[in-house]
């Protein structure tokens, strides 16, 4: 099969694209042909070598998929060849920049066929995430005030709607160029990082969602209330200890399951979360792809169409 691979860390130039050996389902596993599998900041970061080692070469990124069922390891009842599915691979097992991947299929869900191949795998890790962290690990409620770093990001975006949908007020942080596309998500209020301080137009909230990291992360613990909490995915596999005894740091545990991902089409279908801005890459495109992923400044989701 064809994939975008790695055979040593380093910089966007290591990814490479040609043929590699094709995945097997095993017990309980299905085999997918992948149409389309989504860009996420895991995957540089595990390319550039920010993560544990990596020991095995070829490597192929990539974290969430859409595709067609190929073929059933031994086991599986629940489907059937030629169903078509999206899910997010485990955390150990990146391998979504390719034609095939072999996945347990008690993590994966049927595709509506209300979304298209290119925005349910759009929709995947960054609903998970959004989910994991504003539902599970925030436990936001209605009319809490919730900040967002980085408004205009997958997660992010996903995030503000759902807030929206649970009946917060949100606020978030974007650039200039991408103010009215997190109005347009439905943030309450957005502040432009490059000409006002976060920190000083933004007190009392509830809670904070962090998907920057860096100094916005440290920063951000000092627009809490008494007593709030702050989730960060930005900063690590740990939360940023908080410098105050009053507020929370809370590490989100992003698992997989197939509850989560079924929610994410709830939440599509019913109009609460519409499919973010996406911009499409070739698979032999994938370096061009994660120079601007790693680049952070671009808006909504990069997308590879693996199969036309």
């Amino acid at each position: 099969m064809k994939a975008a691979y790695f055979m040593k860390t380093g910089g966007p130039e290591v990814l490479q694209y040609g043929d590699v050996a094709d995945p097997v389902a095993g017990p309980g596993q299905v085999l997918v042909d992948v149409h389309a599998a989504s860009v996420n900041g895991a995957d540089w970061k595990v390319r550039a070598g920010s993560y544990a080692p990596i020991t095995k070469f070829p490597y192929i990124p990539g974290r969430d998929f859409s595709g067609v069922v190929g073929a059933l390891g031994d086991g599986v009842k629940d489907f059937k060849v030629g169903d078509t599915v999206f899910g997010v691979v485990e955390q150990t097992a990146d391998s979504c920049y390719a034609e095939k991947v072999a996945i347990r299929a008690a993590i994966v869900a049927k595709k509506p066929a209300g979304l298209s191949q290119v925005e349910a795998a759009s929709l995947a890790l960054i609903g998970l995430t959004a989910l994991v962290s504003i539902e599970d690990t925030l436990r936001l409620r209605s009319g809490e005030t919730i900040l967002i770093q980085g408004g205009a990001g997958g997660v992010a975006s996903f995030a503000i709607q759902l807030a929206k949908h649970i009946g917060a007020r949100v606020i978030s942080t974007a650039s200039a160029a991408n103010q009215d596309y997190v109005r347009g998500l439905g943030a309450d209020q957005v502040i432009d990082y490059n000409v006002q301080d976060f920190a000083k137009a933004v007190s009392d909230c509830d809670a904070v969602f962090d998907t920057v990291g860096g100094e916005v992360a440290t920063r951000s613990f000092a627009v809490v209330r008494p007593g709030g909490r702050a989730a960060f995915i930005g900063s690590g596999g740990a939360a940023p200890p908080s410098p105050r005894a009053d507020v929370t740091s809370l590490r989100p545990k992003v698992g997989r399951d197939r509850a989560h991902l079924e929610r994410i089409v709830a939440l599509v279908a019913g109009g609460a979360v519409r499919v973010p801005e996406i911009r499409t890459y070739k698979l032999s495109e994938a370096a061009a792809a994660h120079r601007v992923s790693e680049g952070r400044h671009f808006r909504g989701k990069l997308v590879f169409k693996v199969r036309e």
